[in-house]
């Protein structure tokens, strides 16, 4: 594509969606996705003040789909968004491979699909053996040749612990076609300080979290927002301590607000970081009603245990109480 300023993601909450799954049959040897529920699922987050999607990220499992499942549930949603009245509505979508010819392809696929960026995850095979020039060198590789603008993806958690340094943020910023970046990690000074970098073109380049407990701290220091999984639950309440937090001048009665909604989330945050997409599908199915118990594709079939999603009823119902007002 022509490395020219590419269109930058909104700020605001972004939901990383998990891929819904009809219920499992002895017939087939695994459960065929559910576009219908993730669909009806999309449009909900869209109401609901979220302001784009994350399809076929690391809670969207797309490294458990193939190559025609990942198509067919973008170009789904995408139809049924805009079927609903949300026809430009901001999708990103995951890109989770370390080969440059296969993310390209997860690339073009995820446009011709109706994506509009990419959320492509560092290359982690090799561990800390793989270089921060290494790192920018493979982006930006990917990002000459994306046909869509891409973020950078650093979730240590999944990439054996290799992190993308702050003087690999501040190059990568340069470069066009990336303009963002997501950090999944609890590494506070590293989102500020790259929100904060005064060599960087914030306006072409947006910061975000992918924890929801982190919020309110770094938007209010120039972040853009966050991708956050308890958002796919309760996304009025999520929505509503970014706009809180992103208000200019900080008042104190927004103040008080901001903060007694950001201990509700960061307390039901907790569950999210225990179960993760198991229970994220949980929390939708008690709360909103859609999917089922089944988990995810093997190796993350299964559901919580009996009674875990009790045993957090004051932490979601201090959530429910936000959420309905």
């Amino acid at each position: 594509m022509t490395l020219l300023s590419a269109a930058v993601p909104p700020e605001g909450v972004f939901v990383p969606v998990p891929t819904f799954f009809k219920p499992a049959s002895p017939n087939k040897r695994q459960a065929p996705i559910d576009v219908e529920t993730q669909c009806r699922h999309s449009v909900h987050l869209a109401k609901n003040g979220v302001r784009g999607l994350v399809l076929l990220g690391s809670t969207g499992e797309a490294i458990h789909l193939s190559r025609s499942e990942r198509s067919e549930l973008i170009s789904g949603v995408r139809k049924g968004l805009t079927e609903a009245g949300f026809p430009d509505y901001p999708i990103m979508a995951g890109v989770l491979i370390n080969s440059v010819d296969e993310a390209l392809e997860w690339l073009q696929d995820a446009k011709e699909a109706g994506a509009q960026w990419g959320l492509v995850l560092a290359p982690g095979y090799f561990g800390n053996v793989v270089t921060q020039e290494n790192i920018q060198q493979w982006y930006t590789l990917v990002a000459d040749e994306s046909p869509i603008p891409i973020l950078t993806y650093n979730y240590p958690g999944v990439t054996n612990n290799i992190s993308i340094s702050l003087e690999s943020y501040t190059k990568l910023a340069a470069h066009p076609n990336i303009v963002g970046c997501k950090m999944s990690h609890g590494n506070v000074s590293h989102h500020l300080q790259v929100s904060l970098d005064p060599a960087i073109d914030h306006s072409n380049f947006r910061v975000y979290s992918g924890f929801g407990q982190q919020l309110a701290p770094i938007v209010l220091f120039g972040a853009a927002g966050v991708i956050d999984g308890l958002a796919a639950i309760y996304p009025r309440t999520v929505s509503r301590l970014f706009e809180l937090a992103s208000r200019r001048p900080v008042e104190q009665k927004a103040l008080e607000e901001m903060q007694a909604i950001q201990f509700v989330v960061s307390r039901a945050e907790e569950f999210i970081g225990k179960w993760g997409i198991t229970g994220i599908k949980e929390g939708v199915y008690q709360v909103l009603k859609m999917g089922n118990l089944e988990g995810g594709r093997l190796p993350l079939r299964g559901s919580t245990p009996k009674g875990e999603w009790d045993a957090w009823s004051l932490a979601m119902e201090a959530m429910a109480k936000f959420e309905e007002a």
